[in-house]
């Protein structure tokens, strides 16, 4: 794991953040169909080419500004809500981006609060709603709350900790009854179901901290 993030880790990261939503696709509509429209996967689907599409084009733009096209990108993908969800989470991501070409610990807790943040301000599901928000929440939480340290591996402690705690929480919404959404029509059928939106959320924090030390 690299002591700072540069282009090449970033990349790898998202990368890998699109192929565990390429791998997971039925999953995650086959899960939606049960209460929903059935099309999560679809959409994750989409976003994840668009991902590597873009990542194929991502040649001397500063990182701030290849996240502020993919988000772009991302809110325009079909599908139901997933598109302008994920485009909120990723353009979050890049708030506290100016022209850096490496990302230190403080850095990316900033951006993951950034992310959060972003997505308080277009939903108001929060940590018990069977959403995506009960994985994000959760783990940037868990990331806000490591300390840095001179002697730590930060960065894989802080994206550890929050694939961890995203996981914990999308595994949490089985036995959550659905507020927002077709979902919510459904009202305590939906337990025993885990959310979709959570899942792939958990899937894109996975995905950063599986791929996080590669540089490709």
């Amino acid at each position: 794991m690299a002591a700072l993030l540069k282009k090449g880790n970033i990349a790898s990261m998202f990368r890998e953040a699109a192929r565990l939503w390429q791998e997971n696709v039925s999953e995650l509509s086959e899960i939606d169909s049960r209460f929903g429209d059935g099309d999560h996967g679809v959409a994750m689907g989409k976003i994840a080419a668009l991902t590597l599409s873009c990542l194929e084009e991502w040649n001397d733009e500063s990182i701030k500004n290849f996240i502020e096209k993919l988000a772009a990108g991302t809110m325009s993908v079909g599908g139901g809500s997933a598109g302008p969800l994920y485009g909120t989470l990723i353009e979050g991501l890049s708030a506290s981006l100016s022209d850096e070409t490496e990302i230190d610990a403080q850095t990316l807790k900033a951006m993951l609060t950034g992310s959060r943040d972003a997505m308080f301000e277009v939903t108001k599901a929060r940590r018990g709603d069977k959403t995506m928000m009960d994985a994000i929440i959760p783990a940037v939480e868990a990331a806000e709350a490591m300390e840095i340290s001179q002697k730590a591996d930060n960065i894989s402690s802080i994206l550890t900790a929050a694939a961890e705690a995203a996981q914990e929480g999308a595994e949490n919404t089985t036995n959550m009854i659905s507020k927002f959404g077709r979902a919510r029509s459904y009202g305590d059928a939906t337990l025993g179901t885990k959310d979709a939106g959570a899942l792939s959320a958990s899937l894109f924090f996975k995905g950063l901290a599986a791929a996080s030390g590669k540089n490709q």
